[in-house]
C-alpha cells in the first residue's frame, strides 16, 4: 500500500484578482517534480472566479477534462459550437482529443463561481472531440456514493478512461467503504468541506490524498463532509 497526502496549504497558488486558483499538481507556473500527476490524474485545480471574470478562448488536446461547479454559474463556449451554462450540482465532461478551443466565463457580474477542474489522461490519443454535461440531484449523495463519471455506467457522464468519479455528503461519524474496480487502480480523495479519515489518515478541508495497492478504502467523517473520490489507473 502506498499513500500520498497533499495538504491544502501545500498546493500551488495563483492569484490574478479575478482568479484565485490552487493547484494540487504542477500547473502553469507552479512546478513540483514530486507532484506532476497521480496515475492518470494530471490536474486538480480548485478555482474561485470573481464576478465578470473568466478564461478567454484557449486550446486543449488529448485530455479528458471534467469540471464540477460547487457555487455560481459558469458559461462555456467551444469550437464545437456549444454554448452552455453550468451551475451547482452540474458536471461537465470534454474529450479534447485531436484539439478544441473553449472559453469559460462567470455568468454573473457580481457573484463568484467556485469549481474544480480536473484533467485525466485518456486511454488513447487523437479521439474525436466531444462535449457533455449533466445535472445531478445532490440529495442523492447523502451518506452514499453518487456516481458522476464512469467509462460506461448508465446515468453517468462517460470518459475515455477506466475512471470512476463519485461524491458523497457524509454526516459526522458516518462511514462509507469503496471497493475498487481493479486492484491495479488507485484512488484520489479530495475533501471539499469538513474532515474525514481515509483508512485512518486524517484529511481536512481542501486536503487531498492518493492511495494505491489496496482493494478498498474506508472513509469516516469526523464532521459533516463533502467528498470527491476518483478511481483511476495508476499508469499515465
Amino acid at each position: 500500500m502506498k499513500t500520498v497526502v497533499h495538504k491544502a496549504n501545500s498546493r500551488g497558488h495563483a492569484y490574478y484578482g479575478w482568479l484565485d486558483s490552487h493547484f494540487t499538481f504542477s500547473f502553469a507556473n507552479y512546478y513540483d517534480a514530486s507532484r506532476v500527476h497521480f496515475g492518470s490524474l494530471r490536474v486538480l485545480n480548485d478555482d474561485y472566479i470573481a464576478g465578470g471574470g473568466g478564461f478567454d478562448q484557449h486550446p486543449h488536446d488529448n485530455m479528458e477534462i471534467i469540471t464540477i461547479v460547487t457555487e455560481g454559474e459558469i458559461e462555456h463556449k467551444d469550437s464545437m459550437g456549444h454554448t452552455q451554462v453550468i451551475g451547482p450540482g452540474e458536471v461537465q465532461v470534454m474529450t479534447a482529443g485531436t484539439g478544441i478551443f473553449h472559453s469559460e466565463y462567470n455568468k454573473s457580474e457580481d457573484l463568484p463561481v467556485k469549481l474544480l477542474q480536473i484533467w485525466i489522461f485518456p486511454n488513447r490519443k487523437n479521439l474525436s472531440p466531444r462535449y457533455d454535461q449533466k445535472e445531478f440531484d445532490m440529495t442523492k449523495r447523502h451518506n452514499t456514493w453518487q456516481r458522476l463519471v464512469s467509462p460506461d455506467e448508465p446515468g453517468t457522464l462517460m470518459v475515455n478512461q477506466s475512471a470512476w468519479f463519485s461524491m458523497t455528503k457524509l454526516d459526522a461519524n458516518k462511514s462509507l467503504s469503496y471497493q475498487l474496480h481493479n486492484p491495479y487502480h488507485g484512488l484520489y480523495i479530495f475533501i471539499l468541506e469538513g474532515a474525514a479519515e481515509m483508512n485512518g489518515t486524517l484529511l481536512e478541508q481542501r486536503d487531498g490524498a492518493g492511495i494505491s495497492g489496496v482493494a478498498q478504502v474506508e472513509i469516516l467523517a469526523n464532521k459533516q463532509s463533502h467528498i470527491l473520490l476518483m478511481e483511476i489507473p495508476m499508469t499515465a
